[in-house]
């Protein structure tokens, strides 16, 4: 309890993001009350009983009067009035929103709330039908569905679009300093991207249902809604052929003129063709490299490199693949990481370009970014956006204060997501195969981002599992690393639990500087998980039960020693938000031979 009043949809989690209306009074401490008086005043105390915040005025009605304060179906608080000595009803004196559509929720899945004569209407995007005409607050159902997208472009898919209208912020993956039309073909060549919105030169890409629809009134924000050709066609009835036979001759039309034009544009291009060069160069060499490394992949030579990092003086990190320095590029105004691999597998310079292609297609917001890298003789490194903020092993470990508890349930959540997508909605599947708090970096707001997954085995669409050396790093390599078992993703499930359990107690998972039975880490989590003493693992912090349980099950579920029983990432970030329930884990085979009398202390 923070002393902040606030509104959530039903059924939905209390988190900041579904806050619909709220008393900003946050901070005023705990035990904040509501309170109505007999004049119809509602207003906020304090637990000195001060009051910190009047939500309405009091009214003066002459004669007898009854009030009463509702949270109405439409989802807005108010206060009503009823004067006892004349024959009116019930009139509203103050509520919490003028706007009808401001309550979350009011619409179903795929529907959005927009204002008609200021009442609060439920309407279905482009492409889309209610569930039932009749009851319109159920939702929306597309009319067609976009699956079996392969290809895209040849199977005949685009886009419904949809202006100034918001949604729930969930997308599985976040594209940056993109413009509409990258958005749009971004959500075209992706098979899982049903939807896509773009607002703030941010394409957030979804798949259906979308919820929480609100019209804004905001021209900048526009949906894309994908959908077949041939359904969205099917609109225009039998004028298709006529539109057809008008088009077809048009176009030859237009090729005839075009060949004319382009004889003339080719003599006149060979004309200009060095003084177009000149200007190219100009620009490119002139406040260009910015932009380039926003949106390719970027080829370095060494010495632009060398020169970069000052001869490489400034060495920042080091790790299982070489060393990493600060540098600066695109002509002084960009700050990167640059790692110089030293302990790579020789392979041929285009596997080596392949696997670039791989790493620098990924995109997402817990994933440290790729910018560039060089393939220089036997000279390889690699360029990365760089993070301020060390990394989660600092934050940990070393900081003289380790993080607040909602702070480390949130690295814990943004790390598992970062995974689902290397696993899961990556074009080519990546196992990281190093999961560890010092492969997880901190940006300048301290959010957490994973780094060095594209240097571990990749795995091609039609594979799940591979049989390769033991990588990875002691204390958090999966027990198949240690037999001639295949290696799947699991290894990774395997590498998050280690660390989640890690992030749970802020300490190593090996700890020689604590009592005998604490220096394993899983072993005393699972004997405190036993002996219902969880709270031995956080010492004086105050963190409610049922949460700090939720995470210690994920992760001894995690760690479990056979990899068909760890759960898929996937699964995990579900546990964590606690869409669905996390039961009680068996006792991994690893920890049967700790003592049972052993008690957690």
């Amino acid at each position: 309890m923070n002393g902040n009043l606030v509104m959530f949809p039903v059924e939905d989690p209390d988190q900041f993001d579904y806050i619909y209306w709220r008393s900003r009074t946050a901070y005023a401490g705990g035990n904040v009350k509501l309170n109505f008086d007999k004049n119809g005043l509602l207003y906020l105390l304090d637990t000195n009983g001060k009051n910190i915040r009047n939500l309405s005025n009091s009214i003066t009605i002459f004669g007898k009067a009854m009030y009463r304060a509702t949270i109405d179906a439409d989802g807005i608080f108010r206060l009503y009035s009823h004067n006892l000595n004349g024959h009116s009803n019930w009139t509203v004196e103050w509520q919490s929103s003028d706007n009808k559509c401001d309550p979350t929720g009011l619409c179903g899945s795929n529907a959005y709330c927009t204002l008609v004569d200021q009442v609060a209407v439920c309407a279905c995007p482009p492409g889309f039908e209610f569930i039932d005409q009749s009851q319109k607050n159920l939702g929306c159902r597309p009319n067609s569905s976009a699956d079996d997208c392969t290809n895209t472009r040849e199977s005949g898919f685009a886009f419904e679009e949809l202006e100034g209208i918001s949604w729930e912020s969930k997308p599985y993956s976040t594209l940056p300093s993109a413009t509409k039309e990258a958005c749009r073909d971004e959500c075209l060549k992706d098979c899982y991207c049903e939807a896509a919105v773009y607002r703030n030169q941010q394409c957030r890409k979804h798949i259906l249902p979308l919820r929480f629809g609100k019209a804004q009134g905001n021209p900048s924000m526009t949906t894309f809604i994908k959908a077949k050709v041939a359904d969205l066609g099917m609109k225009t009835g039998g004028s298709n052929r006529k539109n057809e036979l008008r088009t077809r001759g048009i176009l030859i039309a237009c090729i005839a003129v075009s060949t004319l034009a382009l004889l003339a544009l080719v003599i006149f291009g060979i004309l200009f063709y060095r003084y177009r060069v000149w200007n190219y160069k100009k620009v490119i060499n002139h406040g260009n490299d910015e932009l380039l490394d926003d949106v390719i992949l970027r080829s370095f030579t060494y010495d632009e490199l060398k020169k970069a990092t000052n001869k490489f003086e400034d060495e920042i990190g080091r790790g299982a693949f070489g060393t990493v320095f600060r540098g600066v590029i695109s002509n002084g105004n960009r700050v990167v990481a640059i790692k110089r691999l030293e302990k790579v597998v020789a392979e041929g310079e285009r596997e080596f370009l392949n696997e670039m292609k791989v790493i620098g297609r990924t995109h997402h917001k817990n994933l440290v970014r790729l910018l560039g890298y060089c393939h220089d003789g036997t000279n390889r490194l690699l360029v990365y956006e760089y993070m301020c903020n060390g990394s989660l092993a600092d934050f940990l470990f070393r900081s003289g204060q380790k993080p607040a508890w909602e702070e480390r349930n949130e690295m814990a959540l943004n790390i598992a997501r970062g995974i689902v997508y290397l696993h899961e909605e990556c074009e080519t599947q990546i196992i990281h195969c190093d999961i560890k708090p010092e492969n997880i970096l901190m940006d300048e707001k301290e959010s957490a981002k994973i780094a060095d997954f594209g240097l571990s085995k990749l795995l091609m669409p039609n594979q799940s599992r591979t049989y390769t050396g033991i990588r990875g790093t002691r204390g958090y390599v999966a027990p198949e690393w240690h037999t001639n078992l295949p290696i799947t993703v699991k290894v990774d499930v395997y590498s998050f639990g280690i660390m989640l359990l890690e992030i749970i107690c802020c300490r190593r998972n090996v700890d020689m500087h604590v009592p005998d039975d604490q220096v394993v880490l899983a072993n005393w989590v699972y004997d405190c998980f036993e002996a219902n003493q969880l709270d031995q693992l956080i010492q004086d912090e105050e963190v409610e039960e049922s949460k700090l349980e939720k995470l210690v099950k994920v992760g001894l579920w995690c760690i479990q020693d056979e990899p068909s029983s760890r759960p898929s990432m996937k699964k995990v970030v579900l546990m964590l938000e606690g869409t669905i329930d996390t039961p009680d884990p068996p006792s991994p085979p690893s920890f049967s031979n700790s003592n049972n009398d052993i008690t957690c202390t």
